[in-house]
């Protein structure tokens, strides 16, 4: 079996990421202040429904990867719903940040709806695209490699949404009310998201099948699940981390808009880049260093280290954002360099261990279930997000926050723990979990030459 992986279809693999990541970026900076600035609606109430909305969600990403495992296309497994979700999942973020002219009771229920089907859609499209990587080659290194250039479109797409999603907003609504300019800003992000999409599907293929043995059999799919310790491991990391980036990242707009007092920093023709894009643009910018520093550095370390110490040295760097005065903008922007880039290492490393997770299951039962070993993957990113995203906006409101109005000093100082020892803590928490993972280098090279040599005979 060819399981060399060719540069196109690594970079047809990265534009995936790159789609999704702009999506999820805007959900992580930007939806928060918008439900309670422009939208209006409490936040308190936004982020129960954050809450609340992931009862259905967190059933719904093994669904898909049981889906996925049972689909079967002369395109393969999971490459097809990269073509057939990708217009549903912009259409439906159109709707996401759409403001209609309801009472509170009204707008409320809007949001739930539309945020609801907002995370399936991103589900339809995202667990089969994450279980890609599982099926895309055999060998562990080469899933290092594409979870490399996936993280680095990752970024990519991240920076590309920071630049142009506040100046966007700002140029049509020079033309348009507020709320209409977000509309129209969504739209045009959706349109880039469908093409990245579909030169994902076009450019990639899936080689790693199950055995031909293996009959479906949901009852042994999740018993064998539910025995893989190092995917409970990865699982419990994968909330932490999200947690911790979706705090800092949720509450970035809110530090700069009412404790810095975000300025315009640069203004070219009618767009102009303030303070708050810079920030966010530069954490994009060294999370994209980070990641293609993972590679060379796991191979010296091992990535269940190269994990664990970037995700000690993110919970120092990430405390000391506490100390800094809103004067010393400069020292804001060092701290988040140095915190993005450790952050940055650890999430393709995240990304090629589930694949190692679906070996493992392989190599001790004889069964494959990739679609639903990377539901977990989809799932912890979900639920890491949504409990950050919920933990940010009940943390605004203790602490007396009050949309578009200035902050009392207690709020002020809510803010700066919310940026900068509550995400400290998830790095922590992250790197506790991911001592307990097992499957270091050594043992996934034994598991890879076992299954190499079962599926030669099975062929």
């Amino acid at each position: 079996m060819d399981s060399k992986v060719t540069l196109r279809e690594k970079i047809g693999y990265g534009f995936g990421d790159a789609a999704s990541s702009m999506f999820w970026k805007i959900f992580t900076f930007y939806l928060a202040i918008f439900y309670t600035d422009v939208f209006g609606i409490p936040a308190a109430v936004a982020g129960t429904m954050f809450l609340l909305t992931r009862i259905w969600d967190t059933a719904n990403d093994p669904i898909m990867g049981i889906i996925g495992d049972r689909t079967n296309t002369r395109w393969g497994k999971f490459r097809p719903y990269l073509l057939w979700a990708s217009i549903p999942f912009a259409i439906i973020g159109v709707l996401l940040f759409s403001t209609p002219n309801l009472d509170l009771t009204g707008k409320i229920v809007y949001a739930y709806v539309s945020y609801t089907l907002m995370m399936m859609a991103y589900t339809s499209i995202n667990v089969p695209y994450a279980s890609l990587l599982g099926v895309m080659t055999a060998k562990s290194t080469e899933r290092t490699s594409l979870a490399a250039y996936r993280m680095i479109f990752a970024f990519g797409g991240s920076l590309l949404v920071v630049a142009i999603f506040q100046p966007l907003v700002d140029f049509f609504d020079q033309a348009v009310q507020k709320e209409a300019a977000y509309q129209l800003t969504m739209v045009v992000i959706g349109v880039i998201a469908v093409i990245m999409f579909t030169l994902t599907f076009a450019w990639t293929r899936e080689r790693i099948t199950p055995p031909k043995s293996q009959e479906n059999n949901l009852k042994n799919d999740f018993k064998n699940l539910l025995n893989n310790i190092p995917w409970f491991v990865l699982l419990g990391a994968g909330v932490m981390t999200l947690i911790f980036n979706s705090v800092r990242d949720g509450v970035a707009m809110y530090y700069f808009k009412y404790y810095i007092i975000d300025e315009t920093a640069i203004a070219i023709s009618n767009a102009t880049f303030a303070f708050s894009t810079m920030y966010l643009f530069l954490g994009q910018a060294t999370n994209m260093l980070g990641v293609i520093m993972a590679k060379p550095i796991s191979a010296r370390l091992g990535k269940r280290k190269t994990f664990m110490y970037a995700m000690a040295a993110a919970a120092v760097l990430s405390s000391l954002f506490f100390m800094v005065h809103r004067d010393n903008v400069i020292w804001v922007y060092i701290l988040q360099a140095l915190v993005s880039f450790c952050a940055g290492i650890i999430f393709p490393l995240l990304w090629s261990m589930y694949a190692d997770c679906a070996d493992y299951s392989e190599y001790k039962t004889g069964r494959r279930a990739t679609g639903l070993v990377f539901s977990a993957s989809s799932m912890s990113q979900k639920l890491g997000w949504t409990l950050g995203g919920a933990i940010t906006l009940w943390l605004l409101a203790f602490f007396g926050f009050e949309a578009n109005v200035v902050q009392t000093p207690d709020t002020i100082k809510g803010l700066k723990y919310m940026i900068s020892i509550v995400p400290a803590i998830g790095a922590v928490l992250s790197g506790v979990f991911m001592y307990f993972y097992k499957l270091d280098d050594n043992t996934m090279n034994k598991i890879e030459k076992e299954l190499a040599s079962r599926r030669e005979k099975d062929n």
